[in-house]
């Protein structure tokens, strides 16, 4: 018997030991690896994510002007936001903010400061940058430089509707405008100038002058106008970055032309809008040795306004063209030329200097031709001249550069002009709301000054969603709501009780 249980004690199987402290172990480094793979993608996703705007108007996404300067900046750039939770653009400047602070990659610091909550530190910092506003405002600080932006700077806000109990309403939030204009400059340092030529009868730049949304305009991206009469210096100052001619009524005489030529020959900037009206032949023929002719012509076209009814206007209907760095960014965007323009010829081979480039900024649209017999009341002669070459392309903007480079990223010291053939574009009265205008003015400073990288940027304009329907539309939504609403819930209890009853 004994024998037998021996037997049968062995046959049974030996109970393995479970060795907790290993499954223990496991466990904890299984734990650690997920915390720490966890860790790992929070911090790439951290530091490395992209953000997309999805809104239909594109309210805080930021231009590429502000991009490419925030690349620019060397050092860091502090901002602090003295912002009342009661100001219409609140929400609107801190979502900004946020952007600007996404793009600048670590270099902007930004502080929010309540100054009806934290006293103390909104006195603190009051008193280190003298603020001696009580309006809503943001201070900007870089390199022991600060400039403060009132929220009256960045916004259009329309209060006729408090007197009906509505709130006020803002009518163009123009924060980044305001912001990255405070930004250039702080990082600029010193303002570059432009020299207004005067003397001519051209728009004055001050009192009641018709330039003036163009002139702020312009000086919101560090640059300040300088009136300059030709009459009264031996030479264009060297200070004097740019000079701007807007549409002189008088021809120049043969010093002051002197004094244009030299500085152009010292590699000089000019923007040159010519009046049509205007007999300038001393200036028509400086632009003919560079190349460029000025036509005494006027840009017509004829419109339908009947089956069997035509008019006439004047009024020029263009286009940008997108192969120069002034316009890359306007491709095929098109602008109203208000009263007369005519068209310009490029004719490279006459220019006198070598290495002297011309490229097209502006034509007329299809259908506009240019009769040299202008002041003609004859109907069916400008009808005649208008079948003549109605295909061909008129230009009324053209960039002339001596000595640069074809390659953009090759910088090399040039003089360089852009020349259009119509000075009232820029007037406040022919402004359009989607400021083209502003835009091209914008790009050809910017290219003069050889700042390329910068381009202006227009205010954002809130936009209603609005839809019309027509009657055959109306009928179809009758259709879907009285007849395809119902039928959907129906088919399918019908499908439902079906399926149950088999």
């Amino acid at each position: 018997m004994e024998t037998v249980t021996i037997a049968e004690e062995t046959k049974q199987p030996t109970r393995k030991k479970i060795r907790r402290l290993q499954i223990g172990l496991n466990v904890l480094v299984q734990v650690v690896l997920v915390l720490f793979l966890a860790a790992m993608v929070n911090s790439v996703a951290f530091k490395h994510y992209k953000r997309w705007d999805f809104s239909r108007d594109k309210k805080y996404a930021l231009s590429d002007k502000t991009k490419r300067f925030l690349n620019t900046i060397k050092g860091k750039v502090r901002i602090t936001v003295f912002f009342s939770p009661n100001t219409p653009i609140t929400v609107d400047v801190q979502n900004l903010l946020t952007e600007f602070q996404y793009t600048a990659k670590g270099k902007i610091d930004i502080e929010n400061i309540d100054p009806e909550r934290n006293l103390s530190r909104a006195k603190e910092v009051v008193d280190k940058y003298k603020v001696v506003s009580d309006e809503s405002l943001l201070v900007i600080d870089y390199a022991g430089r600060n400039k403060t932006v009132k929220a009256s700077e960045m916004a259009d806000v329309d209060q006729s509707g408090m007197a009906f109990g509505e709130g006020p309403r803002v009518t163009a939030f123009k924060g980044e405008q305001a912001i990255t204009s405070a930004m250039m400059d702080l990082v600029e340092g010193k303002k570059n100038t432009l020299g207004y030529v005067l003397g001519h009868k051209e728009p004055p730049l001050a009192g009641n002058t018709p330039i003036s949304v163009l002139k702020t305009f312009i000086e919101n991206e560090n640059i300040k106008f300088q009136e300059l009469n030709l009459f009264d210096v031996g030479a264009i100052p060297l200070e004097l970055k740019a000079a701007v001619i807007d549409g002189p009524q008088y021809d120049f005489s043969d010093r002051e032309m002197k004094l244009v030529r030299d500085f152009w020959e010292k590699q000089g900037r000019i923007l040159l809008l010519l009046d049509p009206a205007a007999k300038t032949p001393k200036l028509n023929a400086f632009l003919n040795e560079l190349g460029v002719k000025a036509n005494d012509d006027r840009l017509m076209v004829f419109l339908r306004t009947g089956i069997q009814e035509v008019a006439l206007t004047r009024d020029v209907q263009a286009h940008f063209l997108g192969g120069s760095p002034i316009t890359k960014r306007l491709p095929e965007v098109r602008a109203l030329f208000f009263g007369g323009t005519s068209s310009l010829t490029l004719e490279p081979e006459r220019a006198r200097a070598p290495n002297i480039r011309l490229e097209p900024l502006i034509q007329a649209e299809k259908g506009y031709f240019a009769e040299k017999d202008y002041n003609s009341n004859d109907q069916a002669k400008l009808q005649a001249d208008a079948k003549r070459n109605p295909d061909t392309p008129l230009t009324i903007g053209v960039s002339i550069e001596k000595g640069g480079s074809a390659d953009e990223r090759v910088q090399v010291n040039s003089a360089r002009m852009v020349v259009v053939s119509n000075a009232t574009f820029i007037q406040d009265n022919a402004l359009t709301q989607d400021q083209q205008a502003l835009d091209f003015i914008s790009g050809s400073v910017n290219w003069l000054l050889s700042r390329e990288q910068l381009i202006g940027i227009a205010p954002k304009v809130p936009k209603t969603l609005t839809f019309s329907l027509n009657e055959d539309a109306l009928r179809s939504l009758r259709w879907i709501i009285l007849v395809l609403l119902p039928l959907v819930p129906a088919v399918i209890g019908g499908a439902v009780w079906w399926r149950r009853r088999a």
